[in-house]
């Protein structure tokens, strides 16, 4: 497909050009706010889940269980996103998406039951799996590939600013009037995005009267063009690939969201308090490893997304074989590990996910790629909380065995983007 003739480039008039350059800057703002405002309906739960088990009687396996339907149902709703997306296009996805998943927190706020709970979870699950894949679409229709290393990099940033103002939000709200206005001020926040979203976000440049982003390959246009996308067996091995090595980069980064506080705080004998604030480290360095290895694939490694991420993941295998041998000795030596492992992990971690779907997926494919690829991940998500309480129960609080399976993790990223740089190479994939 290539680029309508008659519609203004930024090559175009000045005037046009400037207004091209304004709606980049309105949609980057309008998807970046959007994945942003989905964790406000997201995070409730996991930060209110000990006050939610006090006041209805819910036990830990209740509790456990209602967090899992939501992983479940997320990561089965990745892979419908990436499906229905390229036909729906992603402003439908998003704003449906957003509008189910602040209906659902209005529903947690007046639930009081186990059932409802968990029902709420498999909704709210399906609803935020329309986020990320296609917003990541939407990105991909406004940005040349030349520059998405560098955008998506700072893009990207929007999943780590969400996971800490989500919960500071909550945790706040939660402590001056319950978890029940902890759940509605989530939905209020993501209902004034959703307004943001609605008169920001568009599909793609010819939505507004400009010319369409062609690939060097021809392709071009956006999900919202309908039809089938077409993929070759190559592309598919690529996807699965990246797959693979999201599940295993994912498995990591959820692992020690969920778990660091709570090892901070069981073997070096921090408060609550200390314990959250320690763990921050991982995400603060992980923003700085965001924003630095897109700008390097793009300025240094001309647009290799699997060659930085590789370089950046034998970084998360240096820091995992570090928190194994010397991070369990004392506090300031696990958050020095836990900092590193931010740094290193979330890069290629966000890079892949983001510039890595859109390069691989193309214009109208990366919804798709977006979407399985996330999947694969979010399935790691939920293997890491199926995996890490029980290892953590069954040594009887040791955590070395635990941390051990964040090196395995961090050396099956490695193996799978290795293969990804050996097809590069013989010019069967190009990330």
């Amino acid at each position: 497909m290539t680029a309508p003739t008659n519609l203004p480039t930024l090559d175009a008039e000045p005037q046009t050009a400037r207004r091209l350059k304004m709606w980049r800057y309105r949609v980057f703002g309008a998807t970046w706010l959007c994945y942003v405002g989905y964790y406000f309906c997201r995070k409730p739960f996991s930060v209110a889940k000990s006050r939610i088990g006090h006041e209805l009687a819910l036990d830990a396996e209740q509790l456990a269980w209602i967090g899992a339907a939501y992983l479940i149902a997320y990561t089965l709703g990745q892979f419908l996103s990436g499906g229905i997306g390229p036909r729906v296009g992603p402003r439908k996805m998003l704003l449906w998406g957003m509008a189910v998943s602040i209906a659902s927190g209005v529903g947690f706020a007046a639930s009081s039951s186990f059932a409802a709970f968990a029902v709420l979870s498999i909704i709210n699950g399906f609803a935020q799996a329309t986020g990320w894949s296609n917003a990541v679409g939407t990105m991909a229709s406004w940005f040349h590939r030349e520059e998405r290393g560098t955008v998506m990099g700072v893009w990207s940033t929007c999943f780590q600013v969400g996971n800490v103002a989500a919960p500071a939000l909550t945790a706040w709200v939660l402590q001056a009037a319950g978890f029940r206005w902890a759940f509605l001020a989530g939905s209020l926040v993501l209902a004034a995005v959703w307004v943001v979203v609605l008169f920001h976000q568009a599909n793609r440049p010819e939505d507004k009267g400009f010319a369409a982003i062609v690939e060097a390959d021809g392709s071009g246009g956006t999900s919202a063009d309908g039809g089938p996308v077409v993929w070759s067996r190559a592309t598919w091995i690529t996807v699965w690939l990246v797959g693979g090595a999201y599940f295993a980069m994912k498995f990591i980064r959820y692992a020690l969201d969920s778990w660091a506080p709570f090892f901070l705080s069981r073997k070096f004998g921090l408060r609550d308090d200390e314990a959250g604030y320690v763990s921050t480290l991982f995400g603060i360095c992980g923003i700085v490893g965001v924003v630095a290895t897109g700008r390097l694939s793009d300025k240094v490694f001309g647009g290799r997304r699997a060659l930085v991420s590789f370089i950046m993941i034998v970084g998360v295998v240096f820091a995992t074989v570090l928190i194994v041998g010397v991070g369990t000795q004392s506090v300031l030596a696990f958050a020095l590990c836990l900092g590193l492992i931010g740094f290193t992990l979330y890069g290629p971690d966000a890079l892949l996910t983001g510039a890595g779907a859109m390069d691989i997926g193309g214009g109208r494919g990366a919804v798709r790629a977006a979407g399985i690829i996330s999947g694969l991940g979010s399935a790691g998500s939920v293997v890491q909380e199926l995996v890490i309480g029980k290892m953590y129960k069954d040594n009887a609080g040791d955590i070395r065995p635990v941390l051990g399976t964040l090196l395995a993790s961090a050396l099956l990223a490695a193996a799978c983007v290795g293969a990804i740089l050996v097809r590069n190479r013989r010019g069967l994939s190009d990330v």
